[in-house]
């Protein structure tokens, strides 16, 4: 070899030598301060995220009779606001991951009107918002109080409050779209909502309107009798597809003023779940109703199980003993539903349940604000601690039959038993 070239060659293996032997160092040691490529892939394969707890507010109908839409009249601004009446259950809804109710009237503008045809001021859609309800179901038996027209407006007025809303639909492809299925984030749960009607006071839903509002029966117009099977199960099974944590069927039905279920009730409530639904959250009795766990054994054998809540109540209305000479149509609940997702089985329950007893207080006409929303248990407390400038000796019999109704229907193990936000005491 040139004696000339040796040197050269000679520096150029030592080179090489040193860069293998830099690399080799760099692929044996762990970035600094960090784990090996290897350890972290078994440390991502060990680690199990915590489950997620989340509470889902469930609330009975919200309605405006007349007399309600006149105390929500401000004479000095020529305004409408119903959110004084919402004043003592506010910090429930608000505290709520996500809050739902029955919204029983129509948004069709003036002239206002109560029973039998409802139609109540822009502004409860408005206060119903701001106090932290995030979605309410329009399939009921006064959606078409007003027509299709009106049906459109409250849906129109809705939109423009912010409130999400299910069952009830402006057009075809409005429906097509999602398959009348409303997917929420429960504090990072996923729920897909669903809402039914048993019927429409008779009032007939045009053919070529057929897709503006769902319901569970196909004699909605007769006995209402009759389950529509094929409906419920096609989207039931499209909520299914979309691979939500639960299922939530927002459900009217029912006999007025009863407070147990009847057996069609029942039957619809174990088709519901025979078919995927977790959660059945009922209305139209304008009483509460009974609630808890529903077991259905399926075809093969297997069980499947849901929480069955048949009815709130009104959660504000014009209704009481009084008025309608009916008992605990005054008398509702906040339902709050503990809502828990365990990622190592990737299953969600209902890992707890209880209620705010309520009463619908009509504190006779002439009176400012004379309609409220009573958290019974700080109404209670506050009267037994010597405050009486709200609580009457009057007032507090009625909060205490109201804490019977709920007991009594509801089941006395579910009340929060007077441990409310501090805020919501009256």
């Amino acid at each position: 070899m040139n004696r000339k070239i040796l040197p050269a060659v000679l520096v150029l293996l030592a080179l090489c030598a040193l860069l293998i032997f830099l690399g080799l160092r760099h692929d044996a040691a762990p970035a600094q301060g960090g784990n090996s490529p290897q350890e972290e892939n078994q440390t991502q394969q060990t680690a199990v995220q915590e489950p997620i707890t989340a509470t889902l507010a469930v609330c009975g109908d919200i309605m405006s009779h007349t007399p309600q839409t006149n105390d929500a009249y401000d004479t000095a601004t020529d305004s409408y606001s119903y959110l004084p009446c919402f004043q003592y259950v506010r910090p429930w809804i608000e505290n709520a991951d996500y809050a739902v109710a029955n919204f029983e009237t129509t948004l069709n503008g003036p002239p206002y009107s109560g029973y039998p045809q409802f139609c109540a001021p822009d502004a409860l859609a408005y206060g119903v918002q701001a106090i932290g309800f995030d979605l309410v179901t329009t399939a009921n038996n006064h959606c078409m109080d007003k027509g299709y027209n009106g049906l459109v407006r409250t849906l129109d007025t809705l939109d423009a409050a912010g409130l999400k809303h299910v069952g009830t639909y402006r057009t075809q492809e409005e429906f097509d779209a999602n398959k009348g299925v409303v997917m929420a984030d429960v504090g990072g749960i996923s729920v897909a909502f669903l809402g039914y009607t048993y019927g429409t006071n008779g009032i007939p839903v045009a053919q070529d309107k057929n897709f503006s509002l769902n319901r569970f029966n196909t004699d909605y117009q007769a006995e209402c009798v009759t389950l529509d099977q094929e409906k419920l199960k096609n989207e039931l099974a499209y909520a299914e597809s979309l691979n939500a944590d639960l299922i939530a069927v927002m459900i009217h039905w029912g006999i007025e003023y009863q407070t147990t279920q009847n057996d069609y009730q029942n039957q619809v409530a174990d088709f519901l779940i025979s078919n995927g639904a977790d959660l059945i959250l009922g209305s139209h009795s304008h009483v509460p109703q009974p609630m808890g766990t529903r077991t259905v054994t399926l075809d093969d054998g297997t069980t499947r199980s849901g929480f069955v809540c048949y009815s709130l109540g009104n959660f504000v209305s014009n209704q009481s003993p009084a008025t309608v000479n009916v008992n605990y149509t005054d008398t509702t609940a906040v339902l709050n539903l503990e809502l828990t997702k365990n990622f190592e089985t990737n299953e969600t329950t209902v890992s707890n349940v209880n209620y705010v007893p309520l009463l619908v207080l009509n504190r006779g006409a002439g009176v400012q604000d004379q309609y409220l929303i009573l958290d019974v248990n700080a109404a209670m407390a506050e009267y037994q601690a010597g405050n009486k400038a709200l609580v009457t000796d009057a007032v507090y019999s009625k909060l205490e039959y109201a804490l019977k109704g709920c007991h009594t229907i509801l089941g006395e193990e579910y009340d929060t038993a007077g441990s409310p936000p501090a805020s919501s005491a009256a």
